[in-house]
C-alpha cells in the first residue's frame, strides 16, 4: 500500500528527519501549537519569498528557526533589515529569544513544495493548467529528476463534473525507502473553486547512512557526508 501513504511521513527515521526537533515533556501540546503558529505566520509573511519549509528546534531558552526558500534575498532584506524584524515579531508570538536561520533551496526545480506552488500560481493567472505542468515536468528532468509526477483535482477548465488528471515522467517507487521523494500538496483558487495539486519529485536513491537532525549545518550539506545518491540506470 506504498502508494497510499504520505512518501515522507513513510520514510521518516529511514532518509528523512522530522521538522520539528525537541523534547516535549508535560508542554507537550503547546509546544506543537507554537511551533504552527510560528509556521502558520511566517507562510503568510513571507508568501512572496518561495519558502520550501520551515525547521524548528528547540533548547530551553532559545527558539531556532530554519527556513528553506529559493529567494532568500526577499527575507534577509537590505543589510538584514528585514531578517531582524523577523526576529522581533517572532519574539513577540513565543516570548521566547529566536533565531533565524535561512538556507537557499538551490534547485526550486527539484523541490516539490515549490513546484506545485508555481504550478498553483500559474493556474490563479489564467494559464492552461496542461501548460503549467509540463513546462514544470520538463524543467525538473532537465535539471536532473529520475522520475516526477503531478495529479491535478477538480473543476477542471471549469468543467461542471470534478476529475483528476495525471501526469508522469520517469520513475516514482513509492515502495522503495530509500528512494528519496519529495512530496507536496497545494491548492490553486480558481472562479470555478478550488484545484488540488499533488506532486511526487524522485531525485535517486540514498545509500548508505544519512544524517537525521535537522539542524542547520545538516540540512544545508543534505547529507553529503554520510549518505550519497546514487542513479538508477536504464
Amino acid at each position: 500500500m506504498g502508494q497510499k501513504v504520505n512518501p515522507i511521513s513513510n520514510r521518516l527515521g529511514i532518509i528523512y528527519g522530522w521538522d520539528s526537533s525537541w523534547f516535549g515533556g508535560r508542554n507537550y501540546a503547546d509546544k506543537i501549537l507554537e511551533d504552527y503558529k510560528i509556521r502558520k505566520y511566517l507562510n503568510a509573511r513571507l508568501s512572496k519569498a518561495s519558502l520550501s519549509k520551515i525547521v524548528i528546534e528547540r533548547t530551553l531558552k532559545l527558539i531556532t528557526v530554519t527556513i528553506h526558500t529559493a529567494r532568500p534575498g526577499i527575507i534577509i532584506g537590505r543589510g538584514g533589515q528585514e531578517v531582524d524584524k523577523l526576529k522581533e515579531e517572532l519574539k513577540k508570538i513565543t516570548e521566547k529569544e529566536v533565531q533565524i536561520n535561512i538556507f537557499e533551496v538551490k534547485r526550486p526545480e527539484l523541490d516539490a513544495v515549490l513546484v506545485g506552488t508555481n504550478i498553483a500560481r500559474q493556474v490563479e493567472g489564467r494559464i492552461s493548467y496542461r501548460r503549467a505542468i509540463k513546462m514544470s515536468i520538463a524543467s525538473a528532468m532537465r535539471i536532473g529528476a529520475e522520475g516526477i509526477k503531478v495529479q491535478i483535482s477538480g473543476r477542471l477548465n471549469g468543467a461542471e463534473m470534478a476529475r483528476s488528471e495525471t501526469y508522469k515522467e520517469g520513475r516514482i517507487p513509492l515502495h522503495t525507502f530509500r528512494a528519496d521523494i519529495d512530496y507536496a500538496l497545494s491548492e490553486a483558487l480558481t472562479k470555478v473553486g478550488l484545484l488540488g495539486i499533488k506532486v511526487w519529485v524522485c531525485v535517486g536513491e540514498v545509500y548508505g547512512k544519512r544524517d537525521l537532525s535537522p539542524n542547520f549545518d545538516a540540512q544545508a550539506n543534505k547529507a553529503k557526508p554520510k549518505g550519497f545518491y546514487k542513479k538508477r540506470r536504464g
